[in-house]
């Protein structure tokens, strides 16, 4: 498993091209099978739409990347809105923008930049997420080492997900697989060679743009 950056929710954007109305609608999936679902459901809520172009990057480092025209001149819809997906190193989405002619032709050029234009603002909308697959540790110290712990994890970037107070202090951490090593050389050094580090198994994590972790409010409904 690989970090990797996706969006944080569904976004939505409104594009206005010469009486044309292109809607941008962004959404973070899991699997091929979720973009086309997605897709599918857009066109039959859209179905008066004059087209519904798309493009989604699916799968583990962006195995499956598909887009459609949908009936625009060829290149001048699906693709351009892969491309922005593409620059914007996302994966794990999909793009539908929708669009309602309003009589006046924008050109092969005019299209691309409308089509590219209503799909980056779809993606600004939904916000920029890092899934990063992690451990779950869980440490506990005695209190007169908890600081020098606290201040250990948080220069060397480790998550601290929670702490509890009982007898002990008990950090929850989350660490990358190739940093479980350093990290316990670090808690040995404090700790004067003790090291009780107790894995609670292997979560992907989602953190925003400032470092923050993230509720996943799709893994308490399944829970």
């Amino acid at each position: 498993m690989r970090s990797y950056k996706t969006l944080m929710k569904e976004g939505y954007f409104l594009l206005e091209e010469k009486r044309s109305r292109f809607i941008a609608r962004a959404k973070p999936i899991q699997t091929e099978s979720e973009a086309i679902d997605y897709i599918q459901s857009l066109k039959t809520a859209c179905w008066d739409a004059t087209h519904n172009c798309y493009a989604y990057s699916a799968g583990t480092d962006s195995l499956y990347q598909r887009y459609s025209d949908d009936g625009e001149p060829q290149g001048t819809a699906g693709l351009p809105m892969l491309d922005v997906i593409k620059k914007k190193q996302l994966q794990n989405v999909v793009v539908v923008v929708t669009r309602y002619f309003g009589g006046i032709l924008l050109g092969a050029g005019g299209l691309v930049r409308a089509y590219s234009k209503a799909c980056a603002g779809g993606l600004e909308d939904g916000g920029e997420i890092w899934v990063k697959p992690c451990l779950k540790l869980r440490l506990p110290i005695e209190y007169h080492l908890s600081g020098k712990i606290q201040n250990m994890l948080l220069s060397e970037e480790f998550i601290i997900a929670d702490t509890t107070y009982t007898d002990v202090v008990t950090f929850t951490i989350y660490s990358p697989v190739e940093r479980k090593e350093f990290l316990e050389n670090q808690i040995r050094e404090i700790t004067g060679g003790v090291l009780r580090l107790e894995e609670a198994g292997m979560e992907n994590i989602r953190i925003d743009i400032e470092g923050n972790v993230l509720e996943d409010k799709n893994k308490e409904k399944k829970e």
